[in-house]
């Protein structure tokens, strides 16, 4: 008894491997479909297994050559790169006005008004990460900044700010 209650939780993916050219095609499917391809051109060939895959949540993958890709809903990889990747902006008041600092991001706002600032800092983004995207991935200085420019592209203005105002509480400090 205790046996077969066991194998009736056990659930079973479906792997299938396909031959093609003389060259192994694997393709990983689950109980939903399949999910991870082992070439592009197989990732094309079943784009809509690929993004209702990424659309319910489940880890997805497309190989080419020695490479492989993870196709992810935007929503869920903005989501993630906030809470994976703070802000750590800082907003200060200074000589009469405002300004916003990232910490180790060569991007910063400055206003008359606190909102001024922020709404500054927030083009500074935009314009980083079009400026990232465009040439400065390649730099070695800037690489490790992806996070912040995709962030930035997935983000709406609203999700934007409050991802660096850091959500509920804003991080304010006075100074001179």
């Amino acid at each position: 008894m205790r046996a077969r209650a066991a194998a009736a939780r056990i659930t079973y993916g479906t792997y299938l491997t396909y031959v093609r050219g003389g060259r192994d095609h694997e393709c990983m499917a689950s109980n939903r479909g399949p999910r991870h391809f082992a070439s592009y051109t197989q990732a094309r060939d079943r784009l809509r297994d690929v993004l209702d895959a990424a659309r319910a949540g489940v880890v997805t993958s497309v190989a080419r050559g020695s490479e492989t890709f993870v196709v992810v809903r935007a929503d869920e990889q903005r989501k993630m790169l906030a809470r994976l990747r703070p802000a750590e902006a800082r907003v200060v008041a200074e000589g009469g006005g405002w300004a916003v600092i990232f910490p180790g991001l060569p991007v910063h706002g400055d206003g008359e008004s606190f909102d001024a600032a922020v709404d500054d800092a927030l083009q500074a983004l935009r314009e980083y990460a079009e400026a990232w995207n465009d040439h400065l991935h390649a730099a070695p200085n800037h690489t490790e900044n992806r996070a912040v420019a995709e962030l930035v592209e997935l983000s709406s203005d609203d999700e934007l700010r409050a991802w660096v105002l850091g959500g509920e509480e804003s991080p304010v400090e006075v100074g001179a």
